[in-house]
């Protein structure tokens, strides 16, 4: 009984205009509209793309309506962006920290003898459209090659210590310590450690989202 009174007490407490600062505070439509400059897509264009008029994503931006789910949903998938997104506050935190000792390090090759151990900072960038990892590569293994996925982007890779060799299907070059390079994310390519000390790359691949 007692419960039941005090969760109508907050119903009758909750007022329209606390809700509507609420909404207003999320900045929605303001976050719609630099996800599509950003991408510098007109808002006839997100309409093709979402199913959503011109004119009603017009009033998305300005805030003079609130979006549902559903069309909010559509114009995440757009994006490639996740509800949270949407909801964060106006003044959260603007930079992540990713410590050294909460990385996992994932070996690969065997388990007893690996070639490579990567360290994902992927949590830095939730919705991964830049993906960073730290990449330790071991010498003293004949034939040990990373063979990155590709996809369709662009990859930066920088040498923080030792040194690699990049290898296409044209080239072949040794990257020293400082030194970096950009490739295609769709061109085939291998990492190995080139030398007998071990060499540590910094890896961003940067996706081309449609």
């Amino acid at each position: 009984m007692d419960r039941q009174i005090y969760t109508n007490s907050v119903l009758d407490a909750v007022e329209e205009t606390a809700v509507d600062a609420l909404i207003e505070s999320k900045a929605i439509g303001q976050k719609i509209r630099r996800l599509r400059l950003k991408r510098s897509m007109g808002l006839v264009e997100l309409g093709r793309q979402t199913g959503l008029s011109a004119s009603f994503l017009s009033q998305l931006e300005t805030g003079r309506v609130v979006p549902t789910l559903r069309n909010l949903a559509r114009i995440a998938m757009v994006f490639g962006k996740d509800f949270s997104y949407f909801f964060r506050e106006g003044n959260a935190t603007t930079f992540h920290i990713s410590r050294e000792k909460n990385r996992i390090r994932l070996p690969l090759g065997k388990q007893e003898n690996p070639f490579l151990i990567s360290e994902s900072m992927s949590a830095l960038i939730p919705d991964r459209s830049v993906v960073p990892c730290i990449a330790e590569f071991l010498p003293g293994i004949e034939n040990a090659a990373f063979d990155p996925q590709l996809f369709e982007g662009l990859e930066l890779v920088f040498v923080i210590t030792g040194s690699l060799i990049l290898s296409t299907a044209t080239e072949k070059q040794r990257l020293g310590t400082s030194d970096s390079a950009w490739i295609e994310g769709s061109a085939k390519r291998q990492y190995a450690c080139h030398g007998d000390t071990r060499a540590r790359a910094l890896i961003i691949t940067f996706p081309k989202h449609s």
